[in-house]
């Protein structure tokens, strides 16, 4: 078992926080999780794109590349693989693998199960070490149908874990666990259980997905509500030579 699998079977799930670059990965990690995401939505804002559009490609490699050798473990949200074709996907995930990344998450966007499958399959047998976290829409775009069926596929295939996004019912989170047989993965959300609850009811990975993304994007605009109305900006604001510092890290590495 890998580092980052066995992360999924310790006490309490773990916790993945999602970066979008360097600096916030590398705080994030300071900030003690030993392992770090990416959010396939910031990558693709921050470059002008659609996010879960196979635009990104490019982008989601050049962070990978970026991230793989710092010290924390690295899964890279990869969509749905940035082809429809299952050794694309693959050769992608080897490359992944190469520049030092260990989890890949990949989505099914609702399109046909035994396609994601394929991809699945394609990633382990290119890259057998990395984490194959297999996401399935079927909560996020639709009404919840097939979610079994998808992730017994996909179990089949050969991924690692199984993420199921915009699934917040208690009941259905507890009765999919005992129906699994590798780790669950969801994401927090305002109005889902919290982490505490996720615990109890036996989850083993909890995504933040892109709310932390989301989060410094709003507090970039309540600092300048602030400021505009003569107030001195409330949060915590790192200090110059503490964000300098992180790409001196960088440069040092390099």
């Amino acid at each position: 078992m890998t580092p980052f699998a066995a992360l999924h079977h310790a006490p309490g799930p773990l916790l993945l926080p999602n970066a979008w670059d360097h600096a916030s990965a590398l705080t994030l990690a300071a900030a003690g999780f030993p392992a770090v995401g990416t959010t396939s939505l910031a990558v693709a804002a921050a470059a002008g794109l659609p996010d879960g559009a196979a635009a990104t490609r490019d982008e989601t490699l050049r962070l990978a590349l970026t991230l793989g050798s710092a010290p924390f473990l690295l899964s890279v949200d990869a969509e749905g693989g940035f082809s429809d074709d299952p050794d694309e996907v693959g050769e992608f995930a080897r490359q992944l693998a190469a520049v030092g990344a260990v989890g890949i998450n990949l989505e099914d966007g609702l399109g046909p199960a035994d396609r994601h499958a394929a991809k699945i399959a394609a990633v382990k047998r290119a890259a057998p070490g990395l984490f194959v976290n297999a996401r399935t829409d079927t909560y996020w775009s639709g009404d919840g149908s097939g979610t079994r069926a998808r992730l017994e596929a996909y179990q089949e295939a050969g991924a690692d874990g199984v993420f199921v996004p915009g699934l917040t019912d208690p009941r259905e989170i507890a009765a999919l666990v005992r129906h699994l047989d590798v780790p669950l993965n969801v994401l927090c959300t305002p109005t889902g259980p919290g982490l505490p609850h996720l615990t109890d009811l036996g989850v083993r990975r909890v995504s933040l997905g892109s709310l932390l993304y989301r989060r410094a994007l709003g507090a970039a605009l309540e600092a300048l509500d602030d400021v505009r109305a003569g107030r001195a900006p409330r949060g915590t604001t790192p200090t110059y030579a503490e964000v300098d510092a992180l790409a001196r890290t960088r440069a040092q590495e390099d």
